[in-house]
């Protein structure tokens, strides 16, 4: 194997919870809300899947059925989707429903798995090509800076940059060659079993690892190193 390509969200980071994202929208927002009222809030946004990153929807509302199946092909269509998640849960300021858009962009709002550094830096070591291959509506490449993990990336191919999202197999093939490598010698991590199979049409192996939180995962990403 020559490169090795990685998820972003629930395989390289974890999202944080729901309580986190909206106790940092509120702090921002300068708003308060009593605690019994704030974790009726958390199960509310958690219930319609707000929180991008988080645990997807129970059931997409008619009227955003269209742009949901196509939110990672745009930064607009993103924002459209979450935010009118979000806006399905009442919340007592009306600039709350962006700012919590916003904090999920922050690299606050994401920690990298404890195994990450050390799988990225090995691959490295071994001289193995590592690109991010993404479905999402923004940049995440200051996420990678911020937490040290970006000069373990050769290239990124997100979504919403190219119009195209997982599993079609058009959004690996451009990390492939943007790596310039046989996709026939990649391996493809990920932990969405339906988005990051596509990798497979190429030629190229998967291999999936479960998008639990961060504390119950401490080394599900170090097995990828007996693959190379």
């Amino acid at each position: 194997m020559s490169a090795v390509l990685f998820d972003f969200s629930g395989t390289l980071f974890r999202a944080e919870s729901a309580e986190s994202w909206l106790r940092a929208a509120l702090a921002e927002r300068d708003v308060h809300l009593p605690d019994a009222e704030l974790d009726e809030t958390v199960r509310a946004l958690e219930d319609v899947g707000a929180l991008p990153g988080g645990a997807g929807p129970r059931r997409i509302p008619d009227a955003l059925a269209e742009v949901w199946a196509v939110r990672d092909e745009s930064a607009e269509l993103h924002r459209a989707a979450f935010t009118g998640l979000s806006r399905l849960v009442p919340l007592p300021e009306p600039g709350l429903y962006d700012a919590l858009y916003e904090r999920h962009m922050s690299p606050a709002a994401w920690t990298p798995y404890p195994d990450a550094a050390e799988a990225l830096g090995t691959l490295r070591d071994r001289g193995i090509a590592v690109g991010v291959v993404s479905n999402i509506g923004w940049d995440l490449r200051p996420v990678f800076r911020e937490h040290g993990l970006d000069a373990y990336v050769d290239t990124y191919a997100l979504s919403y940059e190219h119009g195209v999202q997982k599993p079609d197999p058009r959004l690996f093939a451009v990390a492939c060659a943007q790596l310039d490598t046989d996709p026939r010698r990649v391996v493809m991590v990920g932990d969405d079993r339906r988005a990051d199979a596509g990798a497979a049409a190429l030629g190229c192996r998967v291999h999936f690892v479960d998008a639990l939180p961060v504390t119950q995962r401490p080394d599900a990403l170090l097995p990828v190193l007996e693959l190379v």
